[in-house]
């Protein structure tokens, strides 16, 4: 039974499947805009908005700052974390949610994967 299961494996193991999903949410934040396979991207989007949440948050309370820039730094690589720290904090001050959209393209031609737009409001 599959209940309660949760995410995709795209037939890889843990620890290639996490490294990929940090370096598409490192080149995400860093490029503003990236396409990928619409799986991807739709695993994506949770987790980086659940990021920039939590960057909001350690602006909010400078004494969590350097907790909170540790668990960034297991999720993501240095330059994105330095942006995320920096002008996206600014850039979405007001808004409370849905910091990404996702927008879908036409089929890759050499395999028929459905491809999509990742890419900040």
């Amino acid at each position: 039974m599959k209940h309660r299961v949760t995410g995709r494996k795209f037939s890889r193991k843990k620890g290639p499947r996490e490294a990929m999903i940090k370096t598409l949410l490192g080149s995400i934040i860093v490029r503003e805009r990236v396409t990928t396979t619409e799986a991807k991207a739709k695993e994506a989007k949770p987790k980086i908005d659940r990021l920039i949440t939590k960057a909001k948050k350690m602006k909010a309370d400078p004494a969590k700052s350097t907790a909170v820039i540790r668990d960034l730094r297991k999720h993501l690589p240095l330059p994105a974390v330095k942006k995320l720290s920096g002008e996206f904090l600014d850039r979405f001050r007001a808004r409370q949610s849905g910091y990404t959209r996702i927008t879908k393209l036409e089929q890759r031609k050499s395999d028929g994967a459905r491809m999509a737009v990742i890419e900040f409001v």
